[in-house]
Formats: structure tokens, sequence, C-alpha cells
């Protein structure tokens, strides 16, 4: 028998708690659970004897591993997973996954609604403009980036994207153009929506330069994370170029200044809603029992993240 812990800060819906102990129990395993947290040590305390962990936005170090002396697998119950210690996880033995596309429809559709609520000028009253027609361009074309086109193609929009990491091919088989660089996403594209992960190469790569290449009327929306933008940069153009807008899930550090400088052009979500429906909530706590109990039954590791 393995004890599985469910450690969130911010708790997973009642029914994914529920369906993710039945998953537990069923698989003839512990369930254990902590949730609103307000201090590390309950989470040392509480990670002590288990043998696995499901998380959502809370940060998993070589501290929380060492005190977790039987941890044999971390989940991160949605696609990011840079609040764990990746590097740490690995010397340790541990295996770490994340939930991919559980997330995705959740985050596409909020892409959509905050798209709407700027280029009506945040239903201010005044004239704005349509979605129709316009160039959307999608930086990484993942699970939320499908879906990103997906929805936009019901808007009529003409869409673009890149990613390192995806075939030119498999974009355009999705019937979504393709480009050769980020560059050229910018320069042609009237919006860009970023779905980067924050990796050494990406923090900070959203700059003055590539932003300065967009046309007039411009705007980016970030559902990733919020270290992929270089705050001061930024900043700095869109002082310089009043015709800039910046939409944002997660709030920048410089968000005080963002405001102040830029009401009008600049909109923060209060915290991080991109998984935030009940839909996502249930899927991924659900997907992360599963791929729990299935490892320590067949030593499955398809979703690792640190390989």
């Amino acid at each position: 028998m393995k004890t599985i812990l469910v450690a969130t800060e911010k708790p997973f819906a009642k029914q994914a708690v529920d369906g993710i102990k039945e998953i537990v129990e069923k698989s003839g395993n512990k369930f254990k659970l902590l949730e609103n947290y307000t201090d590390k040590q309950q989470l040392l305390d509480a990670v002590a004897d288990a043998d696995a962990i499901i998380i959502r936005s809370d940060k998993v170090t070589d501290e929380v591993m060492a005190a977790g002396k039987n941890l044999k697998i971390v989940v991160r119950a949605g696609a990011g997973y840079d609040n764990v210690d990746l590097e740490a996880a690995t010397k340790r033995g541990i295996v770490v996954m994340n939930t991919p596309g559980q997330n995705s429809n959740a985050v596409a559709e909020l892409v959509f609604g905050l798209l709407v609520f700027a280029v009506r000028n945040f239903y201010n009253g005044k004239s704005g403009t349509e979605l129709k027609g316009k160039k959307l361009g999608i930086l990484a074309f993942g699970q939320v980036g499908r879906n990103v086109a997906r929805v936009a193609k019901g808007f009529d929009m003409d869409v673009y994207a890149y990613d390192a990491f995806c075939p030119k091919e498999a974009i355009e088989a999705a019937g979504v153009k393709a480009v050769d660089n980020q560059d050229a996403l910018f320069e042609n594209c009237d919006i860009v929506s970023l779905h980067i992960p924050a990796t050494p190469e990406t923090k900070e790569s959203i700059n003055y330069a590539l932003v300065n290449k967009m046309k007039k009327g411009g705007i980016v929306i970030n559902t990733a994370r919020k270290e992929v933008i270089n705050e001061a940069e930024l900043i700095k153009l869109m002082e310089e170029r009043q015709d800039l807008k910046y939409i944002t899930d997660i709030a920048p550090d410089a968000d005080a200044d963002f405001k102040a400088k830029f009401e009008g052009r600049y909109f923060a979500t209060p915290k991080k809603m991109g998984a935030q429906t009940a839909e996502a909530n249930i899927n991924a706590g659900l997907a992360a029992a599963n791929q729990i109990v299935d490892f320590f039954a067949t030593g499955n590791k398809k979703f690792q993240v640190n390989k």
C-alpha cells in the first residue's frame, strides 16, 4: 500500500477530491489530504510519510523532497511544472509528471474571453474592433495552442503559429499557417498569444525588440508564465507606442506600474485563472491520480518531465 498525498494550498473542487480519493482507494492505496495550508511546515509534515504527491501550483522544492523520504513521484495537476525542482527530483530518483491537455480547453476559452474584452476597449462604452479577419499568432503549438487555433477558426480569424519543437507539417496539418521563427509571428500578426513555458531559453524573451515588430494596434496576450516577459522593456515600449495592448492572466511583478501607466491598454486577472473551471479542475485531478496509480502498478512513466 502506498500513501498518496494531495497537497493543495488552493484546493481542488470537492468533486475532484472525491474522485481522486475513489481512484486511490480502489487501487488499494491510502489517500491523504492537505488543503488550504498556510505554512510550509504543514506541507513538510504532511509529505513525511507520502510515497506520491499531487499538487497544483504548490512548490515542491528540494526541502520538500528531503522531508518526503519515501517520495517516488510528484504529479503536477496541470501543464506547467516550473513549481517543481526538476534537478533535485532527478538527483533523488523521484519521477515528476504533469497532466498535459487536461486544462487546455479552459485556457483557450479564457484567451478569447480576454481578447473580446480587449478589442472592445474593456467594455468602456467606446467603439472597438472585431476579431474576425484579424491575424492571430500562436507562440508554441502544444495542447493549449492547438485549442486556441480551434476556437480562433470559429471567430473566422487568420491563424499562424510558431513552435521550435513542432514540425511545420504538423502545424499546417491542423489548418494553421506555420512561420519560420517567432520574429515572423510578431511581424505578421495583429495579436500574439503566448503559450511558451518558462525555461532558461524563454525567460524574458518577449522583449522590446520582438514586440516592437508588431503592426499598429498590436495585442500581446499571455496565459503562459510571467517570467517569459521582459517587464522593464515592455513598459519602455508601451510608453513609446501608445497603440499597443498587453493582456495577461499572470500579473507581472510590475503590475502597479503597468496599471498606472497604461490605463485602457493593460489588463491582468486578479489571479491566474487559465485552469479555473470546474471541468479543468476535475479533469486534471483525476488524471493525476490515475497516472500515479498506473505508475505504481505498471511503472508507466509516459508523462515524465524530468528525464
